[in-house]
């Protein structure tokens, strides 16, 4: 939308106010009783129901996916508000022309600024001094995570609502409307085109309503009266997969592909790696995901699972999409099914917290390689003891730095083949490492995180 002037009583509103023709237009709620879902903001006591029964606007963000309802409710708002309005988008609209409008108006105005999140620092930061002082109302939309692409400053002189997408029933409850329209009188939908068209939708709408409109031209073109499924898949064209590799969505869906990874769901591993793909995600970074998963989640359980992931990133750097899409499916089925261990991810934090306790140690004498005759004097290499010298390649002897002989870095975990390499250690250690017999300490970071 490039932009939209005036108050919303006006009947000889600029075209440019409809952003989108036909049924989901007609549809749309003109008060806060006629919207559907969002009850969290909207039902009694909430605070968009408070604003609207006061018949205020504050400076507020609107922040949820596409077709949850955002420029609805913000129209709602004003109008019962009766306010000046300006309806503009980020995408396409510059200072100079928010300056513009400002010499409009004697008197505050409300702004409504689309898709806000579009907007650099400094131009968000234009709007500073005008919504502390009052003279914009600015209610801001955005699909993304107003903590990341809003500055700090602007923030807190807004509230965020945050819309969630809408539920089947909610979508539902639209179609019961949608079929009470002029438009679709004497049409019936079938079962499995209802499925399918709520599935289609995901959560939008504004989607659901286009897809059923042209699905009922379709049907109508053909003579029938009523929509069928083939119908639905041809108004749908070809999966829209929402996933914008700069923004939430895009973390979004890679934490919830290495989450499946780790809980060992190969079902939802696979659809969130197609979503992925499909959306026009780089695959080689979701390979490079893979790998550090390989490393950090599976590790010694199976060390296998990191051949198979670094095999999987050669093959999307030689064959590219959309043949690659078959080795990442094939490395993340074997990881997802992989024993799990995080071992060597956690003793590589305790190394570190070790270092840092102990920056300088030196190196024991012994261990240090002794290349000339003057280190051979000092006591470089004296006293080591080769372990091929000894019985089954072992031998005890110091390695860590003085102070740190008890540091307990890797705890083995009995999971795959790492049970058999901690088997092993404990017998060649007995006490000398008392930590490879107990369990990690509880607190152990970021895989209880992302």
């Amino acid at each position: 939308m490039d932009g939209v002037s005036g108050s919303l009583y006006n009947p000889h509103m600029s075209p440019k106010a409809v952003p989108e023709p036909g049924l989901a237009l007609r549809l749309r709620p003109r008060d806060l009783d006629e919207v559907v879902g969002q009850t969290h903001l909207t039902g009694p006591g909430k605070p968009l129901r408070v604003l609207y029964e006061e018949g205020r606007v504050v400076p507020m963000i609107l922040w949820g996916p596409p077709g949850s309802g955002k420029t609805t409710l913000a129209r709602i708002l004003i109008q019962r508000a009766g306010l000046p309005y300006e309806e503009r988008s980020a995408v396409s609209t510059t200072l100079k022309e928010i300056r513009e409008l400002k010499s409009r108006y004697e008197g505050p105005f409300v702004l409504f600024l689309d898709e806000i999140h579009r907007f650099n620092r400094s131009q968000q930061a234009a709007f500073l001094q005008d919504v502390e002082e009052g003279r914009i109302i600015l209610i801001g939309a955005t699909t993304e995570n107003p903590s990341f692409e809003v500055i700090p400053p602007l923030l807190s002189r807004m509230r965020v609502f945050r819309l969630h997408p809408l539920s089947a029933q909610d979508l539902e409850q639209i179609l019961e409307r949608a079929f009470q329209d002029e438009a679709l009188q004497g049409l019936s939908l079938e079962e499995t085109a209802r499925v399918r068209l709520l599935g289609a939708s995901g959560g939008d709408a504004r989607s659901l309503l286009s897809t059923l409109e042209l699905a009922a031209q379709y049907a109508r073109h053909q003579g029938r009266e009523v929509i069928t499924e083939e119908d639905v898949e041809q108004a749908a064209g070809a999966v829209q997969v929402r996933h914008d590799r700069a923004y939430d969505l895009h973390y979004d869906l890679l934490s919830a592909f290495i989450k499946s990874l780790r809980g060992s769901d190969p079902d939802a591993a696979m659809y969130y790696l197609v979503r992925l793909l499909d959306g026009g995600e780089d695959p080689k970074v979701v390979a490079r995901r893979l790998v550090i998963h390989a490393a950090e989640d599976v590790g010694l359980a199976d060390p296998m699972a990191l051949v198979v992931a670094v095999a999987a990133f050669e093959a999307v750097e030689k064959v590219g999409m959309p043949e690659c899409a078959i080795p990442l499916a094939e490395a993340t089925l074997y990881i997802a099914g992989a024993p799990k261990s995080n071992s060597a991810y956690l003793a590589l934090k305790r190394a570190r917290e070790w270092l840092r306790r102990h920056p300088g140690a030196p190196v024991p004498l012994h261990l240090r390689n002794p290349v000339t005759g003057l280190m051979r004097r000092e006591g470089f290499g004296k006293g080591y003891r080769y372990p091929h010298d000894f019985p089954g390649h072992f031998v005890h002897q110091v390695y860590l730095p003085k102070g740190m002989e008890r540091a307990d870095i890797y705890y083995p975990a009995e999971e795959g083949q790492e049970k058999f390499l901690a088997g092993r250690l404990r017998r060649l250690w007995k006490d000398a490492k008392p930590h490879l017999f107990r369990l990690p300490p509880r607190k152990s970071g970021r895989e209880k995180g992302s």
